[in-house]
Protein backbone atom coordinates (compact mmCIF):
# COMPACT_ATOMS: atom_id res chain seq x y z
CA UNK A 1 0.00 0.00 0.00
CA UNK A 2 1.55 3.31 -0.84
CA UNK A 3 1.22 6.56 1.02
CA UNK A 4 -2.18 8.22 -1.01
CA UNK A 5 -3.54 4.42 -0.14
CA UNK A 6 -2.67 4.58 3.17
CA UNK A 7 -3.67 8.03 3.99
CA UNK A 8 -6.98 7.20 2.46
CA UNK A 9 -7.47 4.26 4.35
CA UNK A 10 -6.56 6.00 7.64
CA UNK A 11 -8.79 9.48 6.55
CA UNK A 12 -11.70 9.58 9.04
CA UNK A 13 -13.59 12.88 10.57
CA UNK A 14 -12.38 14.96 13.07
CA UNK A 15 -14.69 17.21 15.01
CA UNK A 16 -12.09 18.08 17.89
CA UNK A 17 -9.63 20.10 17.45
CA UNK A 18 -5.94 21.11 19.07
CA UNK A 19 -5.65 25.27 19.47
CA UNK A 20 -2.97 25.08 16.91
CA UNK A 21 -4.02 27.10 13.69
CA UNK A 22 -3.93 25.84 10.33
CA UNK A 23 -0.84 28.45 8.78
CA UNK A 24 -1.43 30.69 5.68
CA UNK A 25 0.59 28.33 4.22
CA UNK A 26 -1.29 25.32 5.25
CA UNK A 27 -4.45 27.05 3.73
CA UNK A 28 -3.08 27.85 0.58
CA UNK A 29 -1.70 24.47 -0.64
CA UNK A 30 -5.18 22.72 0.64
CA UNK A 31 -7.04 25.42 -1.52
CA UNK A 32 -4.72 24.54 -4.51
CA UNK A 33 -5.71 20.94 -4.12
CA UNK A 34 -9.14 22.22 -4.70
CA UNK A 35 -8.13 23.94 -7.53
CA UNK A 36 -6.76 21.17 -9.00
CA UNK A 37 -9.35 18.85 -8.61
CA UNK A 38 -11.06 17.24 -11.95
CA UNK A 39 -13.90 20.03 -13.04
CA UNK A 40 -16.61 19.60 -16.23
CA UNK A 41 -15.12 21.24 -19.38
CA UNK A 42 -12.22 23.16 -16.84
CA UNK A 43 -15.30 25.31 -15.78
CA UNK A 44 -14.58 24.78 -12.02
CA UNK A 45 -18.51 25.23 -11.39
CA UNK A 46 -17.97 25.90 -7.20
CA UNK A 47 -17.14 29.22 -5.87
CA UNK A 48 -15.48 28.59 -2.72
CA UNK A 49 -16.25 30.31 1.03
CA UNK A 50 -13.64 31.06 3.60
CA UNK A 51 -14.82 31.76 6.66
CA UNK A 52 -12.90 33.68 9.03
CA UNK A 53 -15.48 36.13 10.65
CA UNK A 54 -16.15 34.24 14.29
CA UNK A 55 -19.61 35.31 14.39
CA UNK A 56 -20.43 34.14 11.05
CA UNK A 57 -18.65 30.53 11.95
CA UNK A 58 -21.04 30.40 15.22
CA UNK A 59 -24.26 31.35 13.21
CA UNK A 60 -23.19 28.60 10.95
CA UNK A 61 -22.66 25.92 13.57
CA UNK A 62 -26.35 27.00 15.02
CA UNK A 63 -27.88 26.81 11.18
CA UNK A 64 -26.28 23.50 10.87
CA UNK A 65 -28.03 21.42 13.50
CA UNK A 66 -26.57 23.09 16.70
CA UNK A 67 -22.69 21.88 16.16
CA UNK A 68 -20.92 23.63 18.08
CA UNK A 69 -16.69 22.60 17.01
CA UNK A 70 -17.95 23.92 13.84
CA UNK A 71 -17.40 27.50 14.95
CA UNK A 72 -13.96 25.82 16.94
CA UNK A 73 -12.64 24.58 13.47
CA UNK A 74 -9.54 26.77 12.65
CA UNK A 75 -10.44 26.64 8.78
CA UNK A 76 -13.94 26.44 7.73
CA UNK A 77 -14.62 26.40 3.29
CA UNK A 78 -17.99 26.26 1.98
CA UNK A 79 -17.88 24.81 -1.08
CA UNK A 80 -20.78 26.42 -3.50
CA UNK A 81 -22.40 24.83 -6.83
CA UNK A 82 -22.49 27.87 -8.58
CA UNK A 83 -24.46 28.15 -11.26
CA UNK A 84 -24.37 31.87 -11.55
CA UNK A 85 -20.79 32.79 -12.48
CA UNK A 86 -20.52 31.78 -15.91
CA UNK A 87 -24.23 32.49 -16.49
CA UNK A 88 -22.70 36.22 -16.22
CA UNK A 89 -19.36 35.65 -18.28
CA UNK A 90 -21.76 34.30 -20.86
CA UNK A 91 -23.64 37.78 -20.49
CA UNK A 92 -20.72 39.73 -20.40
CA UNK A 93 -19.55 38.47 -23.73
CA UNK A 94 -22.97 39.73 -25.44
CA UNK A 95 -24.74 36.36 -24.98
CA UNK A 96 -28.09 36.00 -23.85
CA UNK A 97 -28.08 32.58 -22.25
CA UNK A 98 -30.55 30.28 -21.54
CA UNK A 99 -31.36 29.93 -17.47
CA UNK A 100 -29.48 27.22 -15.68
CA UNK A 101 -31.28 24.07 -15.38
CA UNK A 102 -31.22 20.95 -13.11
CA UNK A 103 -28.84 19.34 -15.01
CA UNK A 104 -25.86 22.49 -14.89
CA UNK A 105 -26.90 22.41 -10.79
CA UNK A 106 -26.12 18.60 -10.85
CA UNK A 107 -22.71 18.89 -12.87
CA UNK A 108 -21.93 21.93 -10.72
CA UNK A 109 -22.93 19.75 -7.38
CA UNK A 110 -20.50 17.14 -8.86
CA UNK A 111 -17.73 19.76 -9.48
CA UNK A 112 -17.72 21.72 -5.60
CA UNK A 113 -17.86 17.98 -4.19
CA UNK A 114 -14.71 16.58 -6.33
CA UNK A 115 -13.18 19.82 -5.09
CA UNK A 116 -13.83 19.17 -1.39
CA UNK A 117 -12.91 15.69 -1.58
CA UNK A 118 -8.99 17.17 -2.76
CA UNK A 119 -9.43 20.10 -0.36
CA UNK A 120 -9.99 16.84 2.12
CA UNK A 121 -7.04 14.39 0.77
CA UNK A 122 -4.24 17.37 0.60
CA UNK A 123 -5.27 18.18 3.97
CA UNK A 124 -4.80 15.09 5.52
CA UNK A 125 -1.28 14.96 3.44
CA UNK A 126 -0.21 17.75 5.96
CA UNK A 127 -1.64 15.74 9.35
CA UNK A 128 -5.01 18.30 9.19
CA UNK A 129 -8.39 16.64 10.24
CA UNK A 130 -11.74 17.48 8.12
CA UNK A 131 -15.35 16.66 8.56
CA UNK A 132 -17.74 17.13 5.92
CA UNK A 133 -20.69 18.98 7.37
CA UNK A 134 -23.88 18.19 5.42
CA UNK A 135 -26.53 20.16 7.33
CA UNK A 136 -25.01 23.24 5.34
CA UNK A 137 -28.34 22.33 2.83
CA UNK A 138 -30.67 22.87 5.62
CA UNK A 139 -32.56 26.06 6.54
CA UNK A 140 -31.93 27.21 2.82
CA UNK A 141 -33.59 30.87 3.26
CA UNK A 142 -31.29 32.02 6.61
CA UNK A 143 -28.24 30.45 5.33
CA UNK A 144 -28.76 32.14 1.81
CA UNK A 145 -29.05 35.38 4.26
CA UNK A 146 -25.51 34.59 6.51
CA UNK A 147 -23.84 34.01 2.88
CA UNK A 148 -25.40 36.43 1.07
CA UNK A 149 -26.22 33.85 -1.97
CA UNK A 150 -27.70 34.73 -4.98
CA UNK A 151 -29.68 32.97 -7.07
CA UNK A 152 -28.72 29.60 -8.46
CA UNK A 153 -26.06 29.23 -5.82
CA UNK A 154 -26.36 26.26 -4.00
CA UNK A 155 -23.83 24.93 -0.87
CA UNK A 156 -23.05 21.43 -1.80
CA UNK A 157 -20.78 21.05 0.92
CA UNK A 158 -19.04 22.91 4.11
CA UNK A 159 -15.85 21.06 5.07
CA UNK A 160 -14.27 22.24 8.63
CA UNK A 161 -10.31 21.58 8.76
CA UNK A 162 -8.22 21.46 12.24
CA UNK A 163 -5.36 18.95 13.70
CA UNK A 164 -6.91 16.46 15.74
CA UNK A 165 -6.76 15.74 19.60
CA UNK A 166 -4.86 12.69 20.85
CA UNK A 167 -8.43 11.26 21.51
CA UNK A 168 -9.13 11.44 18.09
CA UNK A 169 -6.04 10.08 16.13
CA UNK A 170 -6.51 7.16 18.30
CA UNK A 171 -10.27 6.63 17.84
CA UNK A 172 -11.30 3.93 15.28
CA UNK A 173 -12.21 4.42 11.65
CA UNK A 174 -15.74 2.93 11.55
CA UNK A 175 -15.92 0.18 8.97
CA UNK A 176 -17.39 0.24 5.34
CA UNK A 177 -19.74 -2.01 3.80
CA UNK A 178 -18.42 -5.08 1.65
CA UNK A 179 -17.41 -4.40 -1.85
CA UNK A 180 -20.17 -6.54 -3.44
CA UNK A 181 -23.27 -4.79 -1.56
CA UNK A 182 -21.67 -1.84 -2.97
CA UNK A 183 -20.38 -2.43 -6.61
CA UNK A 184 -22.08 -3.51 -9.54
CA UNK A 185 -21.27 -4.80 -12.75
CA UNK A 186 -22.17 -3.36 -15.76
CA UNK A 187 -26.26 -2.41 -14.73
CA UNK A 188 -27.69 -1.70 -11.40
CA UNK A 189 -28.42 -4.59 -8.84
CA UNK A 190 -31.50 -4.60 -6.38
CA UNK A 191 -30.31 -6.62 -3.43
CA UNK A 192 -32.99 -8.99 -1.18
CA UNK A 193 -33.84 -8.57 2.27
CA UNK A 194 -31.24 -11.44 2.66
CA UNK A 195 -28.39 -9.44 1.45
CA UNK A 196 -29.10 -6.05 3.35
CA UNK A 197 -28.91 -8.21 6.46
CA UNK A 198 -25.49 -10.18 5.19
CA UNK A 199 -23.82 -7.04 4.30
CA UNK A 200 -24.73 -4.83 7.44
CA UNK A 201 -23.98 -8.03 9.47
CA UNK A 202 -20.67 -7.83 8.01
CA UNK A 203 -19.93 -4.47 8.61
CA UNK A 204 -20.97 -5.09 12.33
CA UNK A 205 -18.54 -8.08 12.37
CA UNK A 206 -15.83 -5.67 11.43
CA UNK A 207 -16.55 -3.42 13.39
CA UNK A 208 -16.49 -5.96 16.52
CA UNK A 209 -20.21 -5.77 16.99
CA UNK A 210 -21.15 -9.18 17.46
CA UNK A 211 -24.15 -8.42 19.59
CA UNK A 212 -25.48 -6.62 16.49
CA UNK A 213 -29.22 -7.01 15.66
CA UNK A 214 -30.67 -6.20 12.53
CA UNK A 215 -33.89 -5.27 12.85
CA UNK A 216 -33.18 -3.07 15.94
CA UNK A 217 -30.29 -1.22 14.43
CA UNK A 218 -31.80 -0.44 11.11
CA UNK A 219 -35.35 1.10 12.77
CA UNK A 220 -33.33 3.34 15.10
CA UNK A 221 -31.06 4.48 12.15
CA UNK A 222 -33.68 4.91 10.24
CA UNK A 223 -35.80 7.28 13.07
CA UNK A 224 -32.18 9.21 13.47
CA UNK A 225 -31.52 9.33 9.98
CA UNK A 226 -33.62 9.25 7.36
CA UNK A 227 -36.94 9.49 9.22
CA UNK A 228 -35.45 12.29 11.07
CA UNK A 229 -36.43 16.13 11.08
CA UNK A 230 -32.94 17.27 9.87
CA UNK A 231 -33.86 15.24 7.25
CA UNK A 232 -36.83 16.43 6.35
CA UNK A 233 -36.04 20.12 6.76
CA UNK A 234 -32.79 19.06 4.11
CA UNK A 235 -35.68 18.34 1.54
CA UNK A 236 -37.85 21.00 2.31
CA UNK A 237 -34.77 23.44 2.02
CA UNK A 238 -33.03 21.40 -1.39
CA UNK A 239 -36.56 22.36 -2.77
CA UNK A 240 -36.50 25.79 -2.20
CA UNK A 241 -32.98 26.06 -3.72
CA UNK A 242 -34.30 23.86 -6.96
CA UNK A 243 -37.00 26.52 -7.63
CA UNK A 244 -34.23 28.70 -9.16
CA UNK A 245 -33.95 25.90 -11.94
CA UNK A 246 -37.55 25.13 -13.29
CA UNK A 247 -37.17 27.71 -15.71
CA UNK A 248 -34.29 26.60 -17.58
CA UNK A 249 -36.50 26.02 -21.00
CA UNK A 250 -37.81 29.04 -21.54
Amino acid sequence: MNEVLRQLAARKSVRVYTDEPVTAEERKAILQAAFDAPTAGCQQLYTIIDVTDPALKERLADLCDHQPFIAAAPLVLVFLADCRRWNQCYRAAGLEPRDPGPGDLLLAVADACIAAQNAVTAAESLGIGSCYIGDVIEQCEAMRQALALPPAVVPAAMVVFGRPTDQQKARRKPARLPAEYVVCENTYTEHSPEAHRAALNARAAADEKPAFDFDAWVRAFAARKYESDFSREMSRSAAVYLKDFEDWDR
